[in-house]
C-alpha cells in the first residue's frame, strides 16, 4: 500500500511531502463553529469537464480519494443532491480504522449522516442510501413533494425534511442542519446544488481537483444554474500535486 507522504506534496504553500497529520491539519474546518460552514469538493478535467462517461470515477486518482475521504472525515454531515446520489451510487458512508480513530479523536459522531436535496422525494426506500446506512440519512424535500414519497421514505428510514414549497430552500436547509448542531457541511455537488450555494452566497471554501486530462464536449460543468451579479472572491490557500500528476486546489472565501 502507498503511503501518504509517497502521494501528496504541497507546492503552495512552502513546498513540502505531506503526513497523515499535515493533510488533517490542512483541509480541518475552523474551530468553534456556532452555524453551518460549507465545503464543496469538486473533480474536474483540465479542459472543464465534470464527468467522463457520466460520472466523476474516472477523474480521481489515489490522491484525491484521499482527501475525498478525508472531506468525509471531518465533516458532521455530507450534502449531496439526488441526481450526484444516483448517478453515483450512494450508500451511507461506512466505518474505516482511519475514519473512526481520526473522528473519536476529534469528537465527531462514528460516521456522518449523507443528507440528500430533491425537491420531489424521488428517491428509491429500497435503494442502499435509504434503507442500508447506519445512521439515518436525511431526504431534504418541499411541501409540493407527493405525500406518499415523502411517507414511503420516512417508513424506510429515512429523516424527511420539508424546507420550501416547490423547490428546497437552502438556507432553511443549512439552518435546520445547525439547529441539528451539524456545521461542518461537507458538500459532494452536483452542480445544480453547487450553483445554488453560490447564489446564496453560502461557499465557505471549494476543493477542486484537477485532473490531467482532456475530457473533451459533451460532459458540463461543475456549477449550473442562475448566474450571479458578481462572483465570490476566493483565496488561494493550498496547491497539492500527487504522483499522477492530479492537482487539489483549496479555495476559501476571502
Amino acid at each position: 500500500m502507498t503511503t501518504l507522504p509517497e502521494i501528496l506534496h504541497r507546492l503552495w504553500p512552502d513546498p513540502a511531502e505531506l503526513t497523515d497529520a499535515d493533510l488533517e491539519e490542512l483541509y480541518d474546518y475552523p474551530p468553534d463553529l456556532t452555524k453551518p460552514w460549507v465545503q464543496v469538493n469538486f473533480v474536474s478535467s483540465a479542459d472543464g469537464a465534470v464527468t467522463v462517461n457520466g460520472r466523476s470515477a474516472g477523474l480521481s486518482s489515489p490522491g484525491d480519494k484521499k482527501v475525498f475521504a478525508l472531506g468525509r472525515d471531518l465533516a458532521d454531515v455530507v450534502l449531496v443532491g439526488a441526481g450526484t446520489a444516483r448517478a453515483e451510487g450512494y450508500k451511507g458512508v461506512k466505518r474505516t480504522e482511519m475514519r473512526t480513530e481520526r473522528r473519536a479523536r476529534l469528537g465527531l459522531a462514528p460516521v456522518p449522516p449523507i443528507t440528500v436535496i430533491t425537491a420531489s422525494a424521488n428517491l428509491d426506500p429500497a435503494s442502499p442510501l435509504i434503507s442500508g446506512t447506519e445512521v439515518p440519512t436525511i431526504v431534504v424535500t418541499c411541501e409540493s413533494a407527493p405525500a406518499e414519497r415523502r411517507k414511503a421514505l420516512a417508513d424506510a428510514g429515512a429523516d424527511v425534511v420539508v424546507a420550501g414549497q416547490d423547490t428546497v430552500d437552502v438556507r432553511a436547509l443549512l439552518a435546520e442542519l445547525g439547529e441539528r448542531g451539524l456545521h461542518r457541511v461537507c458538500c459532494e455537488g452536483g452542480p445544480t446544488l453547487f450553483g445554488e450555494l453560490i447564489v446564496t452566497d453560502l461557499v465557505d471554501q471549494l476543493c477542486l481537483t484537477i485532473a490531467p486530462l482532456l475530457a473533451g464536449g459533451g460532459a458540463g460543468r461543475i456549477v449550473s444554474g442562475s448566474p450571479v451579479t458578481a462572483g465570490l472572491d476566493m483565496t488561494t490557500e493550498s496547491v497539492l500535486r500527487d504522483e499522477d500528476g492530479f492537482l487539489m486546489l483549496r479555495y476559501r472565501r476571502t
